[in-house]
């Protein structure tokens, strides 16, 4: 079981538009992901690279925890960038930094240590989300993790209800490109395990009828 994210509404309270106020107050007291990845980490000091950060959520509550690795956000979204810089340095959040990075376009960045890739390979094309996979595992030195929440195709109902949220949050704006491929479960442990990862998944839907995995690998 995952322990509680501390101070939500103190956490909340650091981004200045209301919209983002109101989006970490809600998902913080709903989505279970944030304590999850916290448990997921709370072993390792390795640095951390949050590939589609968004505004910046895991870096607070990482910090809350007592996560004392290095913290680098990216996200091809300039507008959630802008507000999670802003948010960080609001907070006086230490050795934590933020990137517009568009990784279908632009190198992937030097990093050896952790990976976090919420909530993002539903966004890509097949090659690309396995490449990316590919290109973060690579990354996993001993000691680090790469951990993932995605939804998996069991072609059920809680994957269609989780595609219907996706599409709609790309209909209003939250997300800028719809949802395209989701994995599944075989799939994604062949594809680890060819990266030399042996992983572990653990259903992280909290109260809301999703279908959201945790997966978190380690090299060997």
């Amino acid at each position: 079981m995952t322990s509680a994210i501390p101070a939500t509404k103190p956490i909340a309270r650091q981004f200045a538009e209301p919209s983002h106020y109101w989006y970490a107050r809600c998902k913080l007291a709903t989505d279970p992901l944030y304590a999850a990845v916290g448990d997921a980490l709370r072993e390792t000091i390795a640095p951390l690279l949050d590939l589609g950060c968004g505004i910046g959520l895991l870096a607070h509550t990482l910090r809350a925890r007592g996560f004392a690795g290095s913290y680098a956000g990216i996200d091809n979204d300039a507008n959630k960038i802008a507000a999670a810089r802003a948010a960080a340095e609001h907070a006086d959040l230490d050795d934590v930094r933020f990137a517009c990075v568009d990784l279908t376009r632009e190198t992937f960045p030097a990093h050896r240590g952790s990976v976090a890739l919420l909530d993002v390979l539903q966004y890509l094309p097949p090659q690309a989300a396995d490449e990316l996979i590919e290109r973060a595992a690579a990354c996993i030195v001993p000691g680090a993790r790469l951990v993932i929440r995605s939804g998996l195709d069991d072609a059920d109902a809680r994957t269609r209800f989780t595609r219907a949220m996706d599409v709609f949050s790309r209909g209003i704006g939250w997300m800028n490109t719809a949802p395209k491929r989701y994995p599944t479960r075989a799939g994604l442990e062949a594809l680890l395990a060819r990266c030399g990862l042996s992983a572990s998944f653990a259903p992280l839907s909290g109260r809301l009828p999703f279908n959201n995995w945790l997966i978190v690998a380690e090299r060997g």
